[in-house]
């Protein structure tokens, strides 16, 4: 069993950052990809920045230049850097991850933007 816990979330000001963070524990082995998706009030959930195993990130368009995906595979977690935020970023944010040959949800964290 693996455990993911996101950390990170809060209340920010229109404008205003935060960053989120995903650690990985129940496994020896690193977060080998990873994604973020969000889910705001009566909202499917939707998918907000991919990071492969490979390294290389993709970003939905509603986040593109504003937000940055990473691994820290030394430390068994994963970010997301989220500048320049909006009131419609406010939603709960999850971590998507893949450990030990099988993809892992977080719990979630609330993210909330006041204008």
């Amino acid at each position: 069993q693996v455990y993911l816990v996101e950390t990170g979330g809060g209340l920010v000001q229109a404008g205003g950052s935060l960053r989120l963070s995903c650690a990985a524990s129940g496994s020896r082995d690193s977060i080998f990809a990873m994604g973020w998706y969000r889910q705001a009030p009566g909202k499917e959930r939707e998918l907000v920045a991919t990071i492969s195993t490979g390294g290389i990130t993709n970003y939905a368009d509603f986040v593109k230049g504003r937000f940055t995906i990473s691994r820290d595979n030394a430390k068994n977690t994963g970010s997301l850097q989220m500048n320049s935020l909006k009131p419609e970023d406010t939603a709960v944010y999850y971590c998507h991850a893949l450990v030990t040959g099988t993809w892992w949800w977080g719990q979630g964290t609330q993210v909330t933007v006041s204008s």
